[in-house]
C-alpha cells in the first residue's frame, strides 16, 4: 500500500488581509465613540424628568458609595471620574445651584473641601432616580447574559488600563 501524502492537510494559518488590523482597530474605536455619544444622549434622556445629565449622574453615583458617604475631596472625585478638576468644578457649581451637592470643610484637614450629597441629593438619588436607572440598564443591556456582562467588563478594564498608560505618557515606545 502506498503512503498517503498528508502535507496538504496541514495548513498554515491564513495571513490577515493587508490593513485588516487597522480596519478592525478603526471600527472598534469608532463603535466606542458612537456608544459614548449615545450613552450621554440616551442616559440624559432616561433621567430628563429628574433634570440630570449623565455627568451629574456619575457624580451622584460616585458620592453615594458607602465608603465616601461623608464626602470626597474634589481631587479624588476628579481622579475617580477621570475628568479634569476644571471640568468637575463647573459641574459641581451647577449641582450646588440645584441644591443636590455641597462643598464643606474637611473636619480632618480644614484646608480641604469635601463634596457631599445634600439631603435633597440623597432623595433624588435613592428615591427618584433608581427606577429610571434600572429601566435604562434593562433596555441598554437587553440580550446580554451575565457572562456577556462579565466579558465586556473584562475587556473594558483592559482597555481602561491601556488608556491610563497612554494618559501617563507610556505609549509603549511608539
Amino acid at each position: 500500500m502506498a503512503a498517503v501524502n498528508q502535507e496538504h492537510l496541514v495548513k498554515e494559518p491564513p495571513t490577515p488581509a493587508p490593513g485588516l488590523a487597522a480596519n478592525l482597530n478603526n471600527l472598534l474605536f469608532f463603535r466606542l465613540y458612537q456608544c459614548t455619544n449615545l450613552l450621554h444622549k440616551t442616559g440624559t434622556k432616561a433621567l430628563e424628568q429628574n433634570h440630570i445629565t449623565t455627568q451629574q449622574w456619575a457624580v451622584l453615583g460616585a458620592l453615594s458609595r458607602d465608603r465616601v458617604k461623608d464626602g470626597m475631596n474634589v481631587g479624588d472625585l476628579a481622579a475617580f471620574l477621570m475628568v479634569s478638576r476644571q471640568n468637575l468644578t463647573g459641574l459641581l457649581s451647577r449641582m450646588e445651584s440645584l441644591g443636590i451637592v455641597r462643598r464643606v470643610v474637611d473636619a480632618r484637614d480644614n484646608r480641604n473641601r469635601l463634596v457631599q450629597l445634600t439631603p435633597r441629593g440623597w432623595v433624588l438619588w435613592r428615591d427618584e432616580m433608581q427606577a429610571h436607572i434600572a429601566r435604562f440598564y434593562e433596555t441598554a443591556l437587553e440580550g446580554f447574559s451575565n457572562t456577556d456582562k462579565i466579558h465586556a467588563l473584562h475587556y473594558l478594564e483592559k482597555l481602561l488600563e491601556n488608556f491610563r498608560k497612554l494618559d501617563h505618557g507610556d505609549d509603549g515606545g511608539s
